[in-house]
């Protein structure tokens, strides 16, 4: 039991010790701040994006930030042909997981997020609505810091 609690102790303090990085790298960086304004993206997800774009302007689209992350559909054509299959496995797997985590609580927080999710969840299944909505979270997250301002939310 001591040692159960030993190992406890030092897990409690190193899980303080990573807070307290992210909290920092927060303050530091802009684009962490600018992240955060975007719904579903806490202090943990906006540090993670920004550190893992790193500067916006290498994109030159947000349909390069969108491959980049790996959240586009993979095509097959042959002849006229073309088929639509499922996400590429390439790209990086921390934004693409980012993003992915983000469509719920997106969703709770904006309501234009929600009806996005919702009416692409109706049509092709909730898999694929989360990978759209998380690509559509990955565009805004791309103005906001394309821009540098904040992400702000309107109804139609």
């Amino acid at each position: 039991m001591k040692v159960c609690l030993k190992i406890y102790g030092h897990l409690e303090k190193r899980i303080k010790d990573s807070d307290g990085l992210v909290e920092r790298l927060y303050s530091e960086l802009r684009e962490a701040q600018l992240i955060s304004t975007v719904p579903g993206f806490g202090y943990f997800f906006s540090v993670l994006l920004a550190t893992e774009i790193a500067d916006i302007r290498r994109f030159e689209s947000v349909e390069k930030l969108h491959s980049y992350a790996g959240v586009i559909p993979s095509t097959h054509s042959s002849g006229e042909r073309s088929y639509h299959g499922k996400i590429i496995k390439g790209g990086n797997v921390w934004i693409r997981w980012a993003a992915v985590e983000a469509v719920y609580p997106a969703g709770r927080k904006d309501f234009n997020i929600k009806l996005f999710y919702d009416k692409r969840a109706r049509r092709k299944g909730a898999n694929t609505a989360k990978v759209a909505t998380a690509r559509r979270l990955l565009t805004i997250i791309y103005r906001v810091l394309k821009d540098e301002r904040h992400y702000i939310s309107y109804r139609r």
